[in-house]
Order: structure tokens, then C-alpha cells, then sequence
């Protein structure tokens, strides 16, 4: 793993996106996480010009090594806010690590999982839930249309239903 050698103390994953490495790179690394909200979204609707905070970073961070982690680094807006941030509370060095970056802000993150300007479809955000079943995520329909592409069935996570000891 990359970022092992940083051996963060500290990984702030950025919500909703970075929750998921985040708490993947905590358990690898057995380092504390704490989740910090910054975003240009409310119900999952752009709403904001600029990210807003939602969460902030914990004091915990002064004199510790500190792994910013988020899903993908698009403008590196988010992470250049929550860096400074971290700075500003006196974390001793500071570093960012994202699952996806594009081609224009590769230079932002410390660590990078894939370079793409590609669309990714994520398994936790390609569906949503609305009028009591699962649907293809709006935005996701949105960036396959201006492609000339359109959502099928085959874009869906196939999962058997189960049954639950309880419920």
C-alpha cells in the first residue's frame, strides 16, 4: 500500500465519497479515522458554489501526521480546503490520497489509485433508492447520455434477495 510508509496517525475521510477508502486505508494501516464533511451538496443536490463545511476536522490533528482521504480529486478544491484546515490546527505534516484523480489535478494528491477523466461507476452510488426501489443514480444517467450512452439493467448490481433471521 502506498500511503504505508507516511504511516498516518490520523485519517480524516472526507463524507460521503472517501468513507469508503478511508475506513478501508484505517483498518489496513490500524490508524484512527474521523470523518470530516465538506461539500457543495445537500441531499445529494448541488447547492453551493463553494464546498461548505458540514464537519470539521477534530482538534486531534495538531502534531500528528494526518491522511486526507476522498473518493476523487476533480478541481482539488475539497482537498486543498481540508488540507489548509488541518495545517491551520497544527497538524505536523499532511498528505492526501484519493481513489480517482483527473488528468488536470493529478498534482493535488500525495496518492493516487487511478488517473482517469473517464466516468466511473461506483457500486455504492450507481443506484438509489426512490419510490421504493432501487434506480439508476440520476447524475449517472445524466453523464452516460451526454456519452450518447443509456443506462440498462446491465449497469445494476445483481444481488439475490436473502432471507434475514429477523425482519
Amino acid at each position: 500500500m502506498a500511503v504505508a510508509p507516511f504511516a498516518p496517525e490520523i485519517i480524516l475521510a472526507v463524507g460521503r465519497g472517501g468513507f469508503y477508502p478511508g475506513t478501508l486505508i484505517s483498518h489496513i494501516l490500524q490508524a484512527e479515522i474521523y470523518p470530516v464533511r465538506i461539500s457543495r451538496r445537500f441531499r445529494d443536490v448541488v447547492k453551493y458554489d463553494s464546498p461548505e463545511w458540514l464537519v470539521r476536522p477534530p482538534e486531534v490533528v495538531k502534531g500528528r501526521r494526518v491522511l486526507i482521504v476522498d473518493e476523487i480529486c476533480d478541481s482539488g478544491e475539497t482537498l486543498a480546503i481540508v488540507r489548509a484546515e488541518v495545517k491551520n490546527m497544527g497538524a505536523n505534516q499532511v498528505k492526501c490520497a484519493v481513489l480517482y484523480a483527473h488528468v488536470r489535478s493529478v498534482a493535488i494528491p500525495n496518492y493516487i489509485g487511478l488517473i482517469t477523466d473517464a466516468l466511473i461507476l461506483n457500486p455504492w452510488d450507481r443506484e438509489i433508492w426512490q419510490d421504493g426501489a432501487f434506480q439508476f443514480h440520476p447524475e449517472y444517467v445524466a453523464a452516460l447520455a451526454a456519452q450518447g450512452l443509456t443506462p440498462d439493467s446491465s449497469l445494476q448490481i445483481r444481488v439475490n434477495p436473502i432471507k434475514i433471521a429477523k425482519g
